[in-house]
């Protein structure tokens, strides 16, 4: 076959495209472990911060993971027991279920020894580029927030992606999820204002409308599920 033929040229290009996709994929799968590894080693950190707690350097993250979160849970909304491996939930599919007594929801149970157990929920929603999450930590009472953490994957910095920053999150702590034997979720409103039917609140990022609302938002829709399990923890 003449080399300066079509034939040859295309024959050339499909050997290529062969070979250049079974190392691709030879090399995707050898990393697919550790890739994997990576990913959870980042929840477990996420999760762990909305405690307040960072993994000391030298230490794994599954060691730090294993001392501090004594149990987990998947429940219903109405608060019954439906599961056990709440690392295994999908929150990003799980949040997409519009009926939410189909959804599994899990929950991290924290012992922080002196300063009690803390009931970590994970929450799932949009900002303005793409999606954002969290985990909100909350106190054996069923309604103090202990503590909170926010992520997300493309806001704008200096605006929306200050909800990663430890002066919005901050704002969480010891709010409260029920007043007056009322369950109200957290509102994210401007900063000077106060919602109409006196929830707690935090100030918005300034800027950032669209992504504040996003974690407003965020929070109605993944925690008010969990109001009956919240009532039934309460001490």
């Amino acid at each position: 076959m003449k080399k300066q033929s079509n034939l040859y040229t295309i024959l050339y290009i499909v050997v290529i495209v062969i070979l250049v996709g079974a190392a691709l994929a030879v090399t995707s799968m050898s990393l697919k472990d550790r890739q994997t590894e990576n990913a959870n080693a980042d929840k477990m950190k996420q999760i762990l911060a909305s405690v307040h707690i960072t993994v000391p350097e030298g230490e794994k993250v599954s060691d730090v993971f294993g001392r501090y979160i004594t149990a987990q849970t998947v429940v219903n909304s109405e608060g019954q027991v439906i599961g056990e491996d709440a690392f295994a939930v999908n929150v990003q599919e799980q949040s997409k279920i519009k009926d939410v007594a189909k959804r599994s929801l899990p929950v991290y149970i924290c012992n922080l020894g002196e300063k009690g157990t803390k009931y970590i929920i994970p929450v799932y929603g949009s900002g303005l580029w793409g999606p954002i999450w969290g985990y909100v930590a909350v106190d054996s009472d069923g309604s103090t927030v202990y503590g909170a953490f926010f992520a997300h994957q493309g806001e704008t910095p200096g605006l929306g992606a200050e909800i990663e920053k430890p002066h919005f999150q901050k704002q969480f702590r010891d709010k409260h999820l029920f007043k007056d034997g009322r369950y109200l979720p957290i509102a994210v409103v401007k900063k000077g204002q106060q919602p109409a039917n006196g929830e707690d609140y935090v100030d918005g990022i300034s800027g950032g409308t669209i992504t504040s609302k996003g974690v407003g938002a965020m929070l109605s829709d993944c925690l008010t599920p969990y109001k009956a399990y919240l009532e039934s923890i309460k001490r």
